[in-house]
Parts: C-alpha cells; structure tokens; sequence
C-alpha cells in the first residue's frame, strides 16, 4: 500500500535513523579500543582490522547495491540491509575473541552496505526541487552529527556498563533496528527504476570486490608485511608466504590496478552493448558528479581518519575513562550539530559548494590544531576548541557535498550515482584510516626506539619494549606503573605516542588542504551555480 505524500518527512526520520545506526557503528568502536583489548586481548593489527574490517566490506560492496537496488526495489534492499545488520549487531555484542568479532564485523558491513546507497536513493526519488535540498541536508547532516557521536555513545557503553559494557555497544543495535524497519515499512513508499533487459553484471561485480579488497588490505597491511620485502609471513589456513623475497603488499597493490583497467574495460564494454552495467561510467561526464566524487574521496581520507587517533591517545596518554574520552569528542559533535542547523538555516542562501568550501577549511584548521597542540603534560584542553572548529567543519560539509554530488545525476541512475559516490566516500574512509593508522604506528615505534637509544637501552630490551607497545595499540601503557616499569620508559611511551598522533594529523592535513584544493572545481549544479566542464 502506498505512503501518502504528506507522511514522506515522517518516513525521512526513519530513513535518517537507518544511516545513522550504520554511521555510529563506523566510529563506536574508536572509544571502546582499550576495553576491546584487555577483554579479547587484541594486538594492534586486530585492532586495525576490527575496524577495518567493517569499513573494508562496506566500501567494496556499495557500488553492488546501489546498482541492485535500482532494479529490485529500495526500500526492499535496505529493509534486508538493516536485517542482516542487526544480527550482525547481536554476534558481535556476543564474541569472545578477536577473530569471532572481526567476522561479525565483516557481516555488518555487508548490511551496511546494503543501508546506506538505499537511503540516498530513496530521499533522491521521494523530495524534488526545493524539498531536495533540505532533504539532502537533513539526510548528509545525520552522518556528519553520527561520526562524532558514536564516540561517546561507545565511551558511556564501555565506562557505565563494566568492563562487558563494549558489548552493548553493539547489543543496542537490535531495539534500534526493529523501530528502523517499522517505521520504513509504514512512512516509506518503495521505489525502483525501468530494469534494463539482460544478464545482471556479475563479472562487473566481482571485479569491483576485488579492486577495492586488495586495494585497501594493501595499504592497512604494508607495515605488517612490508611494502617490498618481506618482513613477516602472511598465513591464511595451511597456505604461507613467508620465503625471503617480494611481499604480498606490492602484489595485491598490482592486482588492485589490474582489476581496476578490467573493470572500465568491462563496464564500457556492456554499457556500449545496451547490457546491465554496475556502474554506468558516462556518469563521470557529469561535471558535478565528476568533480564532488574526487573532491569527497579526498576529503574523507583526512576527515575520518583520525578519528581512529585521538580516542586511543586521550585514554591510553592522558589516562581518561572511555566516557571522559566521548564527552572530549563531544565538542566535535557539538560542532557537527551546530554547524547542521546553520546549514539548514541558510539553506538557498549559501551557494552549496561554497558551503563544502568552508567546511573542508574548518576541518583543515582544526586538525592542525591537534598536530600543534597534542600533549600529554597540557591534557585534552587545548584540543577541545580545535575539535569543535574540525566538527563545525564536518557539518557544513557533508551536508552538502551529497547534494553538490548527486544534484545532475539522472532519475534512473540514482541507484547507481548513490552507490558510487558513497563507495568513493567509504574507499577514502578505508584509507584513510590505513594510510593515518600505518603512520600512528609506524611513528610510534621509531619514536619511541629513539628516545629508548637516549635512555641508553640495550638494543634487544628497546626492540621487545617497542614492539609491545605497538602490539597493543598504546593499551599496555596505563598499566605500566602497576607493572614495576620505570617513569623514563613510561614517559617516553606516552611522548612517542603523543608524537604519533601529531604525524597522524599532520597525515589528515595533508589529505584536507588537497581536498580543499579541489572543492574549487565543484559547483551547485543546474539549481545553483553553472556547470565547470
């Protein structure tokens, strides 16, 4: 039966709700990391991988579902999406080991892929004109208000609850999921598109997974591994590849670039042929949609990225509960929400693109902010108003860059054009936190074996002391006092992590100015500005 026209508002609360379980659960796990490592005793490449993981799925996955969703109904895919996502949810509350929630995680993120192309495309064919935009706006101002308060809704989890209260982190999932799916199927109109006759592109999909899993695993796994030699044997089952020689990183970085020239070759190929394609590639001739996609690919790199950082070193550095580190990131979402009424505010009055100018300038000044002004001896102050600027930043950006992006994209092609542009945003995401965590560590280490080699440790005592304490993501260095470690050693820790995060941001920086550089080729499209060819 369908929704009558005056309920679409109501059904967008619940559309918004559905990205917004999905976004949280991208960003919950930053602050309950310590407590995940002492209950599951995770290293810190379990802990990359936890996190990941989920992204890693999420990201090879969307374009699949954006362009599926086109043809077998919406609504119906993200119904199955939040589905699949909540049991997912319950097995990951329920884990006991690291390699139990790592598959849990992959599950979420194969519902979470599911959710959040689907959503776009449902507010892009449920609001038109005007109501569009504020539509875009309430739909990129929940994901931009989300990424900054899974934190602390993570932290007053794992701080309220005992050491099993990470577990409800994703236990609370499954009451929120059962509202979501009520409230889609009574305030939301299902919507497809005219399936083209033909075959659906299989071999397309499965060139995509792979382009983007060896993609990204070749980044997250680079300092494992190493980037050329082998530093360590990659296992998986009975298989080894541990003989001295090239690594599997440049390997899998190659297979990614192979997969990449096959999957335009293929997609061209089909789309010449009048067949089903995954992704239709003459979207990229859209001005906008061209320009927004590599604006937002860069910018997520630096924006979400380091949020893997800060929570690891408030709590492992400057020694706060997981909650006391989510009321810290509070001012970020404080930011985001402010910055979200602003923008709705000024809706029609502020050219979109000029918006996501600003917001990317906001974010950029904000983690430099971080770089200059992480401490251990000055505390979290000093970052509380660079974490405000960077989250008011988050919020006028990603509020609008959707509708920058999506605003020129044909009717039939919105499953589609919503499946790229979020697979390009999570693909930045991915490595974004790869290429900000490799430097986190690598930083940490090299740092830290510094100041070891001036406290004149012998090399195999500052080698095993290093190595633990990026073993375990920084999480041993609150318990060293307890454990007879002397106060040179502990400091050194805490300032080589602090030094750590510093390059981190630096990292993220780096990503922002160039994704500010690009906001310049975006424009608002056929309702704002006219197009940049």
């Amino acid at each position: 039966m369908a929704v009558l026209a005056r309920f679409r508002w109501i059904g967008l609360i619940f559309i918004s709700m559905a990205i917004s379980i999905v976004i949280i659960d991208g960003t919950i796990v930053n602050t309950i990391f310590p407590s995940l490592i002492r209950a599951l005793n995770l290293s810190s490449n379990e802990v990359q991988w936890v996190n990941e993981s989920y992204v890693l799925v999420f990201a090879a996955l969307l374009l699949i579902w954006g362009s599926l969703a086109d043809s077998v109904g919406r609504r119906r895919l993200l119904l199955i999406g939040i589905v699949i996502f909540i049991a997912a949810s319950v097995w990951a509350g329920n884990s006991n080991d690291a390699s139990s929630l790592i598959l849990s995680r992959i599950a979420q993120g194969i519902g979470g892929s599911m959710v959040l192309p689907t959503t776009l495309s449902l507010v892009n064919a449920n609001f038109q004109g005007k109501e569009r935009g504020i539509a875009f706006a309430v739909w990129g101002s929940t994901i931009g208000g989300m990424v900054a308060l899974g934190p602390v809704l993570g932290g007053w989890l794992a701080t309220s609850f005992g050491t099993e209260g990470w577990r409800l982190a994703f236990s609370i999932n499954l009451p929120i999921g059962l509202v979501i799916l009520a409230g889609l199927l009574l305030f939301v109109n299902e919507s497809k598109a005219e399936k083209r006759a033909g075959a659906p592109d299989l071999l397309g999909a499965f060139l995509s997974i792979g382009l983007f899993l060896t993609l990204v695993f070749g980044l997250i796994e680079g300092r494992n591994y190493g980037w050329w030699q082998v530093n360590k044997e990659f296992i998986i089952g009975s298989w080894t590849w541990g003989n001295p020689g090239i690594s599997p990183i440049p390997v899998a970085l190659g297979l990614s670039v192979l997969f990449a020239v096959a999957f335009v070759l293929w997609e061209n190929k089909r789309e010449a042929a009048h067949k089903p394609v995954l992704l239709d590639l003459n979207l990229f001739r859209v001005a906008s949609f061209r320009n927004g996609s590599l604006a937002a690919l860069i910018i997520s790199m630096g924006e979400f990225g380091i949020l893997f950082a800060i929570p690891l070193w408030l709590q492992n550095v400057i020694g706060l509960t997981p909650i006391d580190s989510g009321l810290v990131l509070l001012w970020l979402a404080g930011g985001a929400f402010l910055a979200s009424a602003v923008g709705g505010a000024m809706s029609g009055k502020l050219a979109p693109a000029m918006a996501v100018r600003i917001g990317v300038g906001l974010e950029l000044l904000g983690v430099i902010g971080v770089a200059l002004f992480a401490n251990d001896q000055l505390g979290w102050g000093p970052l509380a108003p660079c974490l405000f600027i960077y989250g008011v930043g988050i919020g006028l950006a990603t509020a609008q860059l959707t509708g920058v992006i999506m605003v020129d994209v044909p009717m039939d092609k919105i499953g589609q054009g919503s499946g790229s542009q979020s697979t390009v945003r999570q693909i930045g995401s991915a490595l974004g936190i790869a290429v900000l965590g490799t430097v986190l560590f690598a930083q940490l280490q090299s740092s830290l074996l510094a100041k070891l080699a001036e406290l004149g440790t012998p090399q195999g005592i500052a080698d095993g002391f290093a190595t633990s304490v990026v073993e375990s993501a920084g999480g041993n260095i609150p318990g060293m006092v307890a454990g007879g470690v002397p106060e040179s050693f502990i400091q050194a820790s805490k300032d080589a992590f602090t030094d750590g995060t510093k390059w981190s941001a630096l990292a993220a920086g780096i990503f922002l100015l160039l994704g500010f550089i690009a906001t310049f080729r975006l424009s608002s499209g056929k309702h704002g500005e006219s197009l940049k060819k």
